[in-house]
């Protein structure tokens, strides 16, 4: 159900389809592209397609080194550790979280809207693989409209629930 980005969804289908068949957890993943596009959705979907966990936090949600270990110590191996604006990470706490990713105690899906090249530091690339999400086309916009109209977990839920409250008031 996801909509657009038909490179990104396919490339990430064979990292998935290539773990499962070496019967191993996921690569690390870094997303990148602009705002809005679904990168914390993608992270759930992966997990699901994985049949892992996933521990969501962001880059700005993290302040001390503590609050990363907290969080690490909180998931299973294979397990996925969303961060969300990783490029918000201060160098320590890269560093920090490389240790987890080296020896895979999770699995790192970073998203970021910036350039990871440059935000990410290099270690941390390395040991990940690098999808791009590029801005969505009007078509798919206008599909992605008119399911949030027409479905009932988008508006026309809401509408159904203020047609049950109305009546239930009548």
């Amino acid at each position: 159900e996801y909509i657009g980005q038909e490179k990104a969804k396919g490339n990430l289908a064979v990292f998935i389809a290539a773990a499962k068949k070496r019967g191993e957890s996921l690569d690390h993943v870094l997303l990148h592209g602009p705002p809005g596009l679904g990168k914390t959705t993608l992270a759930g979907i992966i997990a699901q397609e994985m049949g892992v966990n996933i521990r969501i936090t962001s880059g700005p949600a993290i302040e001390k080194a503590g609050d990363l270990a907290a969080l690490l110590t909180n998931l299973s191996e294979g397990d996925i550790l969303f961060v969300d604006e990783i490029h918000r990470f201060n160098r320590s706490q890269q560093d920090a979280l490389l240790h987890a990713v080296e020896d895979r105690l999770v699995v790192l899906v970073g998203a970021t809207t910036e350039n990871p090249f440059f935000e990410v530091n290099s270690a941390l690339i390395s040991r990940s693989r690098i999808v791009e999400l590029h801005s969505l086309a009007d078509d798919e916009i206008a599909e992605l409209v008119g399911r949030a109209v027409a479905d009932d977990r988008g508006l026309a839920g809401c509408y159904a629930l203020e047609d049950e409250a109305t009546s239930a008031i009548v």
